[in-house]
């Protein structure tokens, strides 16, 4: 067993944690299954980009379809459902009281999943945008809208209604989150799908909702579990901790300004991608700070906190390369190519997702009071989800580079290029297989372990022990 979340005998657990199991294990179990999902149409669009016959036949599943899906799944319910029960539990424990409203989360919830179900059922009967990231039909925006808030509810009661007055970096990213989406959300339906922009407005807005979204929503959601579990395993208070509402403030303030880098040579105002490059490199600022504020993590043992140091990693890497690809000189060779989707890959699932992978193996064992079911298993998805993203994001980067120089060689024919690209295409495609199975190992050893304390509603065990002085609680 790991010394720090799959132990109960090490667990804390309070009265927060123990009234909040079920809506909150409910949330993590639909994003584990979303997950799966999305891995599975992860490996048919895998497949689809080397060999195009497969599935061709099968309208539901075609290439653009089934790459929509694939992200809709992933984002807005892998990384939605397992993002706000982190926030909630976070927000929770350091309100110092249990939360209120719960029922609120489990209505909300239900009807969060059912919405994109139904949107997915649209992708792939071609009712879909063709905005990057947004894909899900406008018929169930407002629904989901009702659902998030609705979930988010007793996180905003926490909040306001903390025993103590002091606010912690964790608070400002998990508010940050909750409140940021709906608007990002809402602005997004408004001007792309109820009352459009014309022309190249049109791009500009996506863009700025596909960049906003990482910044004001992905990012916040991972950032609220690693400010408060590091320095709980470390035991230590965080160096230039200071610092930190600098770090904050620069990602609230000048992440939605980087949208314009994905439109590097596009038809658009030259000042609107200039803009975005320097909002790029301000950005650098964030992450610096991040990685100061948290290299702790570097020091401590345990299944999370090897998660979550993966994902600190990838995610200043992510912001380094940003910076780096949105420069003119360098994006005339990776805009539009798999670079793109290789860098996307590093900053969603091998930085935000490895950062919640290790939030919920942090989590899990204090709202149920008990260890992991499988030690073995938690081993089994750590390793196997570290090579496979890491095979994945190479892979992808190779062909990307490949890719772009074979671009702007007027000499070689698209399918030359094409033949090209096949062996590090089909090797992604592996990876991604990889990465299906080990998140297999991720469900089944969930839900063996939420079902073992569904089944008895009191620890075997008595692993209770007052929280750390790091936090405020109910005592």
């Amino acid at each position: 067993m790991t010394n720090d979340s799959t132990h109960a005998a090490t667990a804390e657990v309070t009265a927060i944690d123990t009234q909040a199991r079920v809506p909150l294990t409910l949330l993590l179990a639909a994003g584990l299954i979303w997950l799966v999902i999305s891995g599975v149409l992860g490996v048919i669009t895998s497949i689809q980009l080397h060999t195009p016959g497969f599935l061709a036949d099968c309208s539901f599943l075609t290439a653009g379809r089934a790459q929509a899906m694939r992200e809709t799944s992933f984002l807005y319910g892998w990384i939605a459902n397992t993002g706000l029960a982190v926030v909630l539990w976070v927000l929770g424990r350091l309100g110092g009281s249990p939360l209120r409203a719960l029922n609120w989360t489990v209505a909300g919830t239900i009807f969060w999943n059912l919405g994109l179900a139904v949107g997915l059922v649209g992708i792939g009967l071609g009712d879909m945008t063709s905005f990057a990231s947004f894909q899900l039909p406008r018929y169930v925006g407002v629904l989901m809208l009702f659902a998030y808030a609705a979930i988010a509810l007793p996180g905003v009661l926490a909040w306001s209604g903390r025993r103590s007055h002091g606010l912690f970096a964790s608070h400002w990213y998990g508010v940050a989150a909750l409140f940021l989406f709906p608007w990002l959300f809402s602005a997004a339906q408004l001007v792309l799908l109820w009352s459009p922009m014309r022309g190249t407005l049109q791009a500009v807005a996506g863009g700025w909702y596909t960049q906003s979204l990482w910044s004001l929503w992905l990012a916040p959601l991972a950032l609220t579990g690693a400010y408060y579990i590091v320095p709980k395993v470390a035991g230590r208070l965080m160096p230039s901790y200071d610092f930190a509402p600098l770090g904050f403030w620069t990602l609230i303030f000048i992440g939605g300004w980087t949208g314009g880098r994905h439109l590097v040579g596009g038809p658009v105002p030259a000042w609107i991608p200039t803009m975005a490059v320097v909002a790029c490199t301000m950005m650098l600022f964030h992450y610096i700070l991040v990685g100061l504020n948290l290299r702790i993590a570097s020091q401590a043992g345990g299944t999370a906190i090897k998660f979550i140091r993966f994902g600190l990693v990838a995610y200043v890497l992510t912001g380094t390369l940003d910076a780096l690809t949105s420069f003119r000189v360098i994006a005339v060779e990776t805009q539009f190519t798999f670079m793109a989707t290789a860098l996307e890959q590093l900053g969603v699932y091998a930085g935000i997702s490895m950062m919640l992978f290790g939030a919920l193996y942090y989590m899990l064992p204090r709202l149920t009071g008990r260890p992991w079911a499988s030690a073995a298993l938690t081993t089994g998805h750590r390793v196997l989800v570290s090579f496979g993203v890491v095979l994945l994001v190479a892979t992808l980067a190779v062909a990307g580079w490949t890719q772009g120089s074979d671009l702007l060689d007027s000499k070689l024919a698209l399918g030359e290029i094409f033949n090209r690209l096949r062996v590090p295409l089909m090797v992604g495609t592996a990876a991604q297989i990889a990465l299906v199975a080990a998140n297999l190992l991720l469900v089944v050893n969930f839900f063996r372990s939420a079902c073992v304390c569904c089944a008895t509603s009191t620890p075997s065990e008595t692993p209770f022990r007052q929280p750390s002085a790091l936090e405020a609680h109910a005592s």
